[in-house]
């Protein structure tokens, strides 16, 4: 591998289970068109879920306090240098083992979409560096220039480490460059949407602090520190999982949930809320504002409480989603036999109430968005400057509201990215649209 815009990538195919595929694969370099062509085309003819593996060096500059850490002996980690091992004795000498490196693996959209279509969507985080910058790809994590990427053989039968289920051979009836890895897979899966999930849940933190700074409602700010409390818990929780341990009730998980779950509750009534009163407005007509900030109290202020029950729904959300990671992958690997197939089964099930719920807030935006507001009641025929310019303001935050929201997003395919170093240790980021 080099590093330059011309440089070779070694790739894996990897299945879940033992995949049943025609023999698609090409033995020479492909372009990074081809490669998303093939791993498209495997994916609806195969049985298992396929996923492609690529090795890149590790960028100049690489945030990694927005990842999750994992040391050597964690199984993620373990399973990525056992597939690398593994590959290396049994590739050509043309390509090379791989260490150090960036390595992303890319889920396609059919496979995603088991996870729920809300899991991933794009996350423009305050002041960090996207994760994959290195010279072959853009600033969006595309694949640019012209790398040619080389499949590498079959990795050579390995037994799993720490009990978790499959192990790593050739998959049957395909090509021999289809690696079986569903431990591998699951874990960075999971690890991905765990950090994904956790990065929502730091920006929802940061606007909500700015807001209640604003606002000092007592209220919102037990509702915030009741939810914030939950965060030891669930990386507790998660670290304990991702070693394929057993979390016990002394880490206070049951009590995080039942608060997470008691927020979801609220974000649910404000939402029925927001909803009926959105149903009462005469249509077709202008609102007035006064009438408006009734029932979204502040919608015309940049700090306002309705605001402010916005970034509360979107932290209870982002923390569920953490923790219905956390039972997908106990729930998985309570079963090694049927490994990745519960993992998502259970995260597609647990994950569509969280859906309808992003669902309906992102609906409540685009439809304020759309409403136009009447001129102030009054039987003066000349308003103020004040008067004018405090409802020129109203309408333009009001509609600013649907900038970004996502009532149906569709499913893409989804990167994981994973920085390993030279002893093993592995950092890996928040999952993001491929």
């Amino acid at each position: 591998m080099t590093d330059d815009r011309k440089g070779t990538v070694p790739v894996w195919m990897l299945a879940t289970g033992d995949a049943r595929v025609p023999a698609l694969t090409e033995d020479g370099p492909m372009t990074a068109e081809r490669l998303a062509e093939l791993r498209s085309v495997l994916a609806g003819l195969a049985e298992d879920p396929i996923a492609t593996l690529e090795a890149h060096p590790l960028p100049d500059r690489l945030d990694r306090g927005r990842g999750i850490p994992l040391d050597a002996a964690s199984p993620l980690a373990q399973h990525l240098s056992q597939l690398i091992t593994q590959s290396a004795r049994s590739s050509s000498a043309s390509t090379p083992a791989v260490s150090e490196g960036l390595y992303r693996m890319v889920i396609p959209a059919k496979v995603a979409a088991q996870f729920g279509q809300g899991v991933i969507r794009p996350m423009a985080a305050k002041g960090t560096v996207c994760a994959f910058r290195g010279p072959l790809v853009d600033s969006a994590g595309k694949i640019v220039g012209g790398a040619k990427f080389v499949p590498v053989g079959p990795a050579a039968s390995a037994g799993a480490v720490g009990g978790a289920g499959a192990t790593a051979g050739v998959a049957i009836g395909g090509s021999a460059m289809l690696t079986v890895a569903a431990p591998l897979v699951l874990m960075a899966v999971a690890v991905g949407v765990s950090a994904h999930a956790d990065g929502k849940r730091q920006q929802a933190i940061e606007h909500i602090t700015e807001l209640l700074e604003q606002l000092q409602e007592q209220e919102l700010e037990q509702e915030q520190s009741a939810l914030d409390g939950c965060r030891d818990a669930i990386n507790k929780a998660t670290a304990i999982l991702l070693d394929q341990g057993k979390p016990g009730v002394s880490l206070g998980l049951d009590s995080a949930v039942h608060a997470i779950n008691s927020a979801l509750g609220a974000v649910d009534r404000r939402l029925a809320k927001w909803q009926s009163a959105l149903d009462k407005l005469p249509e077709g007509q202008a609102v007035d504002l006064g009438t408006l900030t009734k029932s979204f109290p502040g919608i015309d202020d940049h700090g306002g409480v309705f605001r402010a029950h916005l970034e509360l729904a979107t932290l209870a959300i982002a923390l569920k989603r953490r923790v219905v990671v956390l039972q997908a992958v106990e729930h998985a690997q309570s079963d090694p036999g049927n490994l990745f197939e519960n993992f998502t089964r259970a995260l597609k099930r647990d994950q569509q109430r969280l859906d309808e719920l992003e669902s309906g807030i992102a609906g409540v935006l685009v439809r304020l968005s759309m409403l136009e507001l009447a001129r102030p009641s009054g039987l003066r025929p000349v308003f103020t400057t004040a008067e004018v310019d405090r409802l020129m303001r109203a309408a333009h935050r009001i509609h600013q509201l649907g900038d970004g929201a996502v009532v149906d997003s569709r499913s893409t395919d989804v990167a994981i990215e994973i920085a390993r170093d030279e002893d093993g240790s592995v950092v890996v980021f928040p999952a993001l649209p491929a």
